[in-house]
């Protein structure tokens, strides 16, 4: 129960808008290939950001 009051450290945000974008990505890419490798090359940065920290 204390987990649900403790507050996201910020490479824990990170890593859920990276799963996000490379989901989106993913999705993306069955329908609009440039758009998907947009999105995936910004997970990519965010994923540089992650292991910075």
């Amino acid at each position: 129960m204390l987990k649900f009051f403790r507050k996201k450290t910020e490479k824990e945000k990170l890593e859920a808008r990276y799963d996000h974008l490379i989901k989106k990505s993913y999705q993306l890419s069955h329908t609009n290939r440039s758009e998907s490798d947009k999105i995936a090359a910004e997970a990519a940065d965010l994923l540089k950001q992650i292991d910075d920290l």
